[in-house]
């Protein structure tokens, strides 16, 4: 099982100084927390896309490419792509590209987004959001997996005889996975093609996520790629520590209530009660995260938020440093404990390579 850490990369003010980051620095301290996170020992890093204020990651791959020239092991993905808004020529020669710069550390989440104003400046109408969603997705597809393309579809520009450069490395595309918080066309997309599923475990109630992960597996196995429960699923995440449940929220909750997204809403109690968010020891975290097993099966992959509402660098530094040393190394052995042999891990480069290479040598030959 995969641990690791996304960001948004919003610009907040922190409101117990007042003080707003530059650009420049948010940016980054995004960089610092990823090779942070490969410091303590995690996985992965996953970083959104936003092309609106307060964010700051508007290209992912100038980003992760940074990144992956920092790092040797970690995972670089995305939280998410904006398959709608994208053309979907420049996400496959892009994150082509990224992927033979990382050596293949590379995969990538496909989404929608969650800011209506994008579409327009790009040229698309929020109307048309799952539909753009479908057809780019299987325009991409095809760049990644044919050498040369002929296509025509309802959003961009025929193709014809197009070829995406650079090639995937070693043939093999970026494993995909499609996040959504409430879409069930996103799941059913998923599991039609076999690839993964990411449920943003942040802001609904765990009965939402069991029944979003549950659709997504029943149709995982419909489609005919295994076993429900092989079906490739991810989970969000946001936790803050201390050492003891009292001190995490009297130090969070002037964040928690000024949050761009939750803050002036519900009490950091009554959204921590009906929500994943966990803030309190690590402990706490430990229990709280091996229970979402207990409703979504055995998954693949876990992704923490660690960064957002103006939580200044130091103390996200600090967060890591507890999730590495103290959470995540109980997770690991806890979440393998009573796992299926059946159950796969979380694909990679190598993983996905090797199984390539098996259906190649396991395909008839047809003599000339």
């Amino acid at each position: 099982m995969q641990f690791g850490v996304f960001t948004v990369g919003d610009v907040t003010q922190d409101p117990t100084t007042g003080r707003v980051p530059t650009d420049a620095e948010r940016v980054k301290a995004m960089v610092t927390i990823a090779l942070k996170a490969e410091e303590v020992g995690l996985d992965v890093f996953a970083l959104g896309e936003h092309h609106n204020p307060p964010f700051v990651p508007s290209s992912p791959t100038t980003m992760l490419g940074w990144i992956a020239a920092r790092t040797s092991r970690l995972q670089l993905s995305t939280a998410t792509t904006l398959i709608t808004t994208n053309d979907p020529v420049k996400i496959a020669e892009d994150y082509a590209m990224l992927q033979h710069l990382a050596d293949g550390r590379v995969d990538l989440m496909m989404g929608r987004g969650n800011t209506g104003p994008v579409y327009p400046w790009f040229g698309q109408d929020i109307r048309n959001g799952i539909a753009l969603a479908v057809e780019n997705y299987a325009l991409l597809r095809r760049l990644w997996r044919e050498d040369v393309v002929d296509w025509e579809g309802n959003f961009r520009t025929p193709l014809q005889g197009f070829t995406a450069t650079p090639r995937p490395l070693d043939g093999v595309p970026p494993f995909v996975w499609h996040g959504s918080i409430r879409s069930p066309e996103i799941a059913e997309q998923a599991a039609y093609y076999g690839d993964g599923f990411f449920a943003n475990h942040i802001f609904w109630p765990k009965e939402h996520t069991a029944r979003m992960v549950g659709l997504y597996r029943q149709r995982f196995e419909h489609y005919g790629h295994g076993t429900a429960d092989q079906a490739i699923v991810g989970l969000g995440g946001q936790v803050f520590m201390r050492r003891n449940s009292q001190d995490a929220k009297r130090e969070f909750r002037p964040y928690f209530d000024n949050a761009p997204v939750y803050g002036h809403g519900p009490s950091l109690e009554d959204f921590t009660a009906q929500t994943p968010l966990t803030v309190g020891s690590p402990q706490e975290v430990i229990d709280r995260t091996l229970s979402f097993r207990e409703y979504v099966g055995d998954y693949q992959r876990q992704l923490f938020l660690l960064d957002h509402a103006g939580l200044p660098l130091k103390t996200v530094l600090e967060q890591l440093d507890i999730l590495g040393e103290e959470v995540v190394p109980v997770l690991r052995k806890e979440f393998a404990v009573g796992r299926p042999a059946h159950v796969p891990d979380a694909p990679t480069h190598a993983s996905l390579k090797a199984a390539a290479a098996s259906a190649a040598a396991e395909s008839p030959k047809v003599d000339a």
